[in-house]
């Protein structure tokens, strides 16, 4: 057990040196930046941590703040791709590698903390923005992929794949929290709220997720059918049609209900809708 322990630490103690040199050398381009300089912030606390012979009994905290210094990087590393509006060249390798570094906490958690759940060790936010940034990471990709045309056509199953991808990331982050079911003891005097938590919609950020998923769904349906590769794996598939159906119904019903005249607009969403159903 006691090997263990040590083998713990040392793993993520060598990954945070490791993200430290990253960190430094992108902040050599970009001193300024709030999300590399709240990195290097957090970096210097967990150095200071391992030089001071901390124990491993930190462990939930220090992969909590090991989190957080990831989401931070790759943040910038993101933002920095959308302004390039995401180079054809390199994307596709750019991409994988950031999807690579934002699931390496959850992973890091199983292996090390075994016998937690893993959303007991990162907590329910920090797993929900895991896998939100994913999905949000490849929606923003298919919507730049979306607009080339010519790219698309030499492209599609490639196309195809990365809104799959995307969808399954986005739904994930929906189900990371239990909808609240009103009839288990929960007293909720503000019926919007109520209406809300038993839809699973816990935030800004969940309805958002779920317009996402509404336009990568209308996308997959719009190439899909013309798709060879992706018709010989109909089992692997995901039901786009029916999936951004019920997701944007939901969504309208939230915008055009509780949240009317709060600046969400419903349009796009029913315009999908009309064509997907």
């Amino acid at each position: 057990m006691a090997d263990d322990c040590r083998r713990q630490g040392f793993e993520l103690e060598r990954r945070i040196f490791e993200l430290d040199i990253k960190c430094a050398s992108l902040r050599s381009e970009k001193q300024d930046d709030d999300y590399l300089q709240n990195a290097s912030t957090i970096l210097d606390k967990l150095k200071s941590f391992y030089r001071q012979g901390g124990e491993t009994s930190s462990l939930p905290k220090l992969l909590q703040d090991y989190t957080q210094v990831i989401l931070d990087i790759t943040f910038y590393e993101e933002n920095r791709l959308v302004d390039q509006e995401f180079p054809e060249d390199s994307s596709p390798f750019k991409i994988q590698q950031l999807l690579q570094d934002l699931t390496e906490p959850e992973v890091l958690a199983g292996r090390l903390a075994p016998a937690q759940e893993v959303q007991s060790v990162l907590g329910l936010e920090l797993l929900e923005c895991l896998y939100w940034r994913r999905g949000a990471l490849l929606y923003m990709y298919c919507h730049t992929l979306h607009q080339r045309k010519q790219w698309i056509k030499k492209n599609k199953d490639t196309f195809l794949k990365c809104i799959q991808e995307g969808v399954r990331y986005l739904m994930r982050m929906l189900q990371v929290r239990n909808s609240v079911k009103l009839n288990d003891g929960v007293v909720l005097h503000d019926t919007a709220t109520a209406n809300f938590l038993s839809e699973g919609i816990f935030s800004d950020t969940h309805l958002l997720t779920m317009m996402y998923i509404g336009e990568m769904c209308f996308w997959a349906v719009k190439y899909e059918d013309c798709s060879v590769d992706m018709m010989d794996r109909k089992e692997d598939r995901l039901q786009f049609r029916d999936i951004g159906t019920q997701i944007l119904n939901k969504y309208v019903l939230a915008c055009e209900g509780p949240l009317q005249g709060q600046g969400w607009n419903t349009e796009n969403a029913k315009e999908i809708l009309s064509i997907l159903q």
